[in-house]
C-alpha cells in the first residue's frame, strides 16, 4: 500500500487483499487446523516451498499462520511501516526480540517491570548483563542491545530515540524501541533509527481493555524471516479470538488515540497550571490542587527542545503519572473518583487509574499513572477536582 496513504485508510484497507468472502466485517476463524487441497497437483512439500510462494490465504496449523492473526499483522505492517508479527502477550514479543538477538549485553532503564522480569530469565538462562540505559558507549559491544521504552512506563516521559540509536549503532550494537505509550500516528521509531520496534498489543493495538498481545515489527527481512521461524517453535502465537477483536479495534486505532492524546494534553495542562499558580485562593480549585498533588509527569511537560516535537509530531502520548504529597492521599485518590476506573493496565477506552504500587513494587508509593479514555475531558477535570477537594477536607 502507497506509504501516503493516511492511517485510518491504512487501519482499514491493508488488508483488502485478504478478502475471499463477501463480509464487510471479516469473519472470526476458531479453527486450528486447515485442510489441505483435494487436487494433488496443489499439494506441495514444505521443503519445496519458498517465503515467496506462500499464499498469506492459505493456512495449514494455527501455530504457524491463520486467517485472523495474518489480517491482523497485514494491517500493523501497514501502520507500523515494517513486517509485524504478533505474539500471545507483550512480555513474549520481548522474549522473542532477545531469542533473536542474543545479546551479550542489554542497556535498559527502569520503564516496565515485565520486561526486566525477562531480562532476568535471560540472565539465569545465558548470562545476559544488564547495564543502565545512560552508560557510556563503550560497555557496549556488537550484538549488543539498548532496550528503549519511550515515552516511559509509568511516568510518560520521552527519550530521544536518534541518539540512543547513534550510540547503539556507533558500537555495532541494536535499539529496541518499545513504543507502547505511543503507538502509530503519535511516533514511528524506525524513522529516528530503531531496530526492531516493539508494542504490548493489549494497549492502544486493543484499544477495549479485552485483548492480550504483543507485536514486534522490522525493516529488516532476514530478522522478520527468523522471528516468524522462531514463533513457530516459541509457541507464543496470538489467538484467533484476540486477533479477530484486534482488527476490529484497529479500524478505529487513529480517532481513538487522537482523541485520547488531547484529553491528556488538556488535562496535564490544566493540572500544571493549577499546580503552580501564584498566590491561589481559598477555595479555589487550584488551591485544592495544591493542597494535595506534588508533581506532574507526561511528555508535553518537558523542555527538551526541538527533538521531541519532531518525534511526536502528533501528540504526546495519553498516559501520564501524578506524585501525591503523602502515600495515603494517593493510596485514597482513585476511591473518591466517579469516571476513573481503579484498574492496572491502559489504552482503553475508559480513563483508568493505578495506585502504581499495587502492581510495580519498584516505584514511589505516592504515584498514581493515569490512562486517559474517551470521556470528555472537562468532565474528568471536574472529577479530579471534586476528589482533590475530599482529600483535602
Amino acid at each position: 500500500m502507497a506509504q501516503n496513504i493516511g492511517t485510518s485508510t491504512r487501519s482499514l484497507h491493508a488488508d483488502d487483499a485478504l478478502n475471499v468472502v463477501s463480509d464487510v466485517a471479516p469473519p472470526m476463524h476458531l479453527a486450528t487446523t486447515f485442510r489441505y487441497s483435494d487436487d494433488p497437483a496443489k499439494l506441495f512439500p514444505v521443503a519445496d516451498l519458498s517465503d515467496s510462494g506462500l499464499d498469506p490465504t492459505s493456512h495449514i496449523y494455527s501455530r504457524a499462520s491463520a486467517p485472523n492473526p495474518t489480517r491482523f499483522e497485514t494491517i500493523l505492517s501497514a501502520l507500523l511501516n515494517g513486517t509485524a508479527i504478533s505474539y500471545s502477550s507483550g512480555l513474549s514479543a520481548l522474549h522473542a526480540a532477545l531469542t533473536l538477538l542474543n545479546p551479550r549485553r542489554i542497556s535498559v532503564g527502569e520503564g516496565y517491570h515485565g520486561c526486566h522480569g525477562v531480562i532476568a530469565l535471560f540472565t539465569r538462562l545465558t548470562g545476559l548483563q544488564k547495564l543502565p540505559l545512560d552508560c557510556p558507549a563503550d560497555q557496549l559491544e556488537a550484538g549488543d542491545v539498548i532496550l528503549l521504552e519511550t515515552p516511559l512506563n509509568p511516568k510518560g516521559t520521552a527519550y530521544d530515540i536518534a541518539s540512543y540509536a547513534q550510540k547503539a549503532h556507533s558500537r555495532g550494537a541494536y535499539i529496541i524501541v518499545d513504543g507502547t505509550f505511543a503507538p502509530p500516528g503519535l511516533q514511528d521509531p524506525f524513522l529516528w533509527g530503531a531496530d526492531l520496534v516493539m508494542h504490548s498489543g493489549s494497549k492502544y493495538f486493543g484499544g477495549h481493555s479485552d485483548i492480550l498481545c504483543g507485536v514486534l515489527a522490522t525493516q529488516n527481512e532476514d530478522w522478520s524471516k527468523q522471528l516468524f521461524h522462531d514463533r513457530v517453535f516459541l509457541g507464543s502465537v496470538m489467538g484467533n479470538m484476540e486477533s479477530w477483536l484486534g482488527v476490529r479495534s484497529l479500524r478505529t486505532l487513529e480517532v481513538r488515540v487522537q482523541r485520547q492524546s488531547k484529553n491528556t494534553a488538556r488535562l496535564v495542562q490544566w493540572l500544571a497550571t493549577a499546580l503552580h499558580a501564584p498566590n491561589a485562593a481559598p477555595g479555589s480549585d487550584e488551591a485544592a490542587v495544591q493542597s494535595v498533588l506534588g508533581e506532574v509527569f507526561h511528555a508535553s511537560l518537558q523542555d527538551e527542545g526541538e527533538w521531541l516535537k519532531k518525534q511526536m509530531p502528533n501528540g504526546f502520548g495519553p498516559v501520564f503519572s501524578i506524585c501525591m504529597k503523602e502515600e495515603d492521599l494517593a493510596k485514597t485518590l482513585p476511591s473518591k473518583l466517579h469516571f476513573f476506573q481503579h484498574a492496572t493496565s491502559l489504552g482503553g477506552v475508559e480513563s483508568l487509574i493505578e495506585w502504581r504500587t499495587m502492581s510495580d513494587a519498584t516505584v514511589d508509593r505516592k504515584l498514581l499513572r493515569i490512562s486517559i479514555g474517551l470521556e470528555n475531558w472537562e468532565d474528568l477535570r471536574n472529577d479530579l477536582v471534586k476528589a482533590f477537594r475530599e482529600l483535602r477536607a
